[in-house]
């Protein structure tokens, strides 16, 4: 693809999200969620493979039924309110549709389907943007009517999602479909708490984003893709794939890392809003995802120098050292903690 068209594509999908994330009225809002999906598209297809069309094709129809179904909502909502405001939303069935909708948007079971093979279709490259760039519009609709959707509806789907996605990644050996299946476990985990405490919700939605971006640049620098090609990290930069290791301890929660603190305040949060099953549930749930995390820096930490590996020792190629986004990503998905009193809200 030429560096211009990437260029313009690029700028597309940023004005995209601005534009939903920046409106009241929902047919701009609808139309920002629209421009970003038809410039993800060509990103995705870029590849020239079938698996690139396939997944791109999948994109499109679950994204275009999602922005159909906030259409519809949003003018039964107009059809009895006479407006067209976003913080204005008063059906009860478009409440129940936009909740549906944006749950569909962000990859929220049971509609989460498409995302794991989206993701091995697309490149490392683009699998980024789609996991972490491509949920903001829809998490800051989510966000602005947190107080007006469903929260029956959106805690299910939450609470289905983190569920999902522990027990779907336990028999993957892809890398982007364990990826896939991590995001939709932390974006359950959003849904959830996003009834209870919007702000949670946003510190949820930030540690993710911060957390993911790091161990996907990682993967992206060290051209990995299978759990196979975990094993000869170390050949090419043994701090690197240390790092990487604790990172992935990090996307499971553990403490003392920064992946803790949005588990353990909206646990509290539960708590205090006396949802004490719930905040069990997902918990538990949490294991089944930490489990593959272990089973990924197992591979990586037991065969790292100076053990050995039966598996072929990938060419020593000049370093890239241009990836500034990973040496700022990788610290804060680590220490984060003592700043916990300056986060919580």
């Amino acid at each position: 693809m030429s560096p211009t068209i990437l260029t313009i594509l690029m700028i597309n999908l940023a004005i995209g999200t601005i534009i939903t994330m920046s409106s009241h009225h929902w047919l701009l809002a609808w139309m920002g969620l629209e421009l970003n999906t038809l410039a993800i598209l060509p990103i995705i297809s870029k590849i020239h493979h079938p698996r690139a069309t396939e997944a791109s094709t999948k994109y499109f129809l679950t994204q275009a039924a999602a922005s159909a179904l906030i259409l519809f909502s949003s003018s039964l909502n107009a059809q009895s309110t006479g407006q067209w405001n976003i913080l204005d939303l008063n059906n009860q069935m478009s409440k129940t549709l936009i909740t549906m909708a944006l749950g569909m948007k962000l990859g929220l079971a049971p509609a989460h389907f498409w995302l794991p093979e989206v993701l091995q279709g697309a490149s490392l490259t683009t699998s980024l943007i789609i996991i972490t760039w491509q949920k903001l519009a829809p998490a800051s609709l989510l966000y602005l009517t947190w107080n007006q959707i469903s929260p029956t509806i959106i805690t299910l789907m939450g609470t289905l999602s983190v569920i999902v996605g522990g027990l779907g990644g336990l028999n993957q050996t892809q890398l982007r479909k364990i990826i896939a299946y991590s995001s939709i476990a932390h974006l359950g985990w959003m849904a959830t708490i996003i009834s209870k405490s919007n702000k949670l919700a946003l510190l949820n939605l930030t540690m993710y984003i911060i957390i993911t971006s790091s161990l996907m640049l990682s993967l992206i620098f060290f051209y990995t893709k299978t759990i196979m090609d975990l094993t000869t990290m170390w050949t090419t930069s043994p701090t690197l794939t240390m790092m990487t290791t604790t990172t992935l301890l990090s996307l499971g929660g553990l403490p003392p890392l920064a992946g803790f603190i949005p588990k353990w305040l909206s646990m509290e949060e539960l708590m205090h809003h006396n949802s004490t099953t719930l905040a069990t549930t997902l918990a538990l749930s949490t294991l089944l995802s930490l489990f593959f995390y272990l089973r990924l820096s197992y591979s990586m930490a037991v065969t790292m120098a100076p053990n050995s590996t039966t598996t072929t020792k990938k060419w020593r190629l000049q370093p890239n050292m241009k990836h500034i986004a990973l040496s700022m990503t990788l610290p804060l998905s680590m220490i984060m903690l003592p700043l916990l009193p300056l986060m919580k809200p």
